[in-house]
């Protein structure tokens, strides 16, 4: 199958920009596939709306909880900031973009395409970075026990959310000045999040490990308030984990995609495996919820009481 190469010489910055553009809107790469844009424009419409209502009740049920620590609900509220902003923004975007090349609007095209890069690319370094953020709490909420609360305050996490998003903003809008700065950017952010997730889990399991062996060996009767703690604490960390997991498992086939691309440039094969990589992406923001709801059972209770609130304003009204 004939295949556009992506190298682009001695072309760089805006004019790099412009041409990925003109690639990506053209008639080559969307013959024969309108089945599929059409199929896929309908599934992210409905994942759209699942998001955006699901995140926006993880939101408001995170608001009613108190028994979380505040700063590891400030880190659960962003990951389902980005969720909402992805079902509000992102997927009507590429909604938008892939109507728009089947009915060969090309001026439309690559103006939806332009933005939708950019909000996506930066929800996308945002909720890496978050993930990573909340594997390092669990991580410090074991190590440090009693000094945790102590040392992770609300403000320090905020500071910490501020700068991820202002991190991600910048470099995220340096594709538009040289795209080599955004994609080494990616480079260390990915490879950034991959090394601390796995040495934080590492460390975690032989760290519970270790205390695990230390109380069957030592104490008989260990203390109920610790072993209390540690329950929970696995509890937290196990919603984590899936987090984590999901994210993995729907972003893989993505950067898989997205590395042919770059490698053997764009043919209408890789770009219908972008397509269906992309509605998987997608799918994540959409299913954060059911593992809120799942693994969190303060967050499923109070979920509970906001839609049977919401069913009772409707129906008395």
């Amino acid at each position: 199958m004939s295949q556009i190469n992506m190298t682009t010489g001695n072309i760089t910055g805006d004019g790099q920009q412009k041409a990925v553009q003109q690639i990506s809107c053209s008639s080559y790469l969307t013959a024969g596939i309108h089945s599929h844009l059409t199929f896929l424009s309908v599934l992210n419409s409905f994942l759209s709306i699942a998001a955006f209502f699901g995140n926006t009740l993880i939101l408001v049920a995170l608001h009613k909880e108190s028994s979380l620590h505040p700063p590891s609900k400030l880190l659960l509220r962003t990951l389902a900031t980005t969720d909402l902003c992805v079902g509000l923004i992102s997927e009507p975007l590429t909604v938008i973009y892939w109507m728009s090349e089947m009915n060969e609007h090309w001026n439309i095209c690559r103006f939806v395409l332009s933005a939708g890069m950019l909000t996506a690319s930066i929800l996308c370094s945002v909720s890496l970075l978050t993930l990573s953020a909340i594997c390092m709490d669990r991580l410090l909420a074991l190590l440090l026990r009693l000094q945790y609360r102590q040392v992770v305050t609300l403000k320090r996490t905020y500071v910490m959310v501020i700068t991820i998003w202002i991190v991600s903003t910048v470099f995220t809008a340096m594709q538009y000045w040289n795209p080599l700065i955004n994609s080494w950017y990616w480079i260390i952010v990915i490879q950034f999040c991959l090394v601390t997730s796995i040495l934080s889990y590492t460390k975690i399991f032989s760290t519970l490990r270790h205390h695990q062996n230390q109380v069957q060996g030592h104490a008989p009767q260990p203390n109920q308030t610790n072993q209390l703690n540690i329950a929970r604490y696995k509890k937290a960390l196990n919603s984590a984990i899936w987090l984590q997991l999901t994210l993995v498992a729907c972003y893989f086939p993505y950067f898989v995609a997205l590395t042919l691309w770059t490698i053997r440039g764009v043919s209408s094969s890789v770009y219908q495996a972008s397509i269906y990589s992309t509605t998987l992406v997608y799918l994540n923001s959409s299913l954060n919820p059911i593992l809120y709801c799942w693994k969190l059972v303060q967050v499923r209770q109070a979920v509970k009481d906001t839609i049977r609130q919401a069913l009772s304003y409707c129906f008395s009204t």
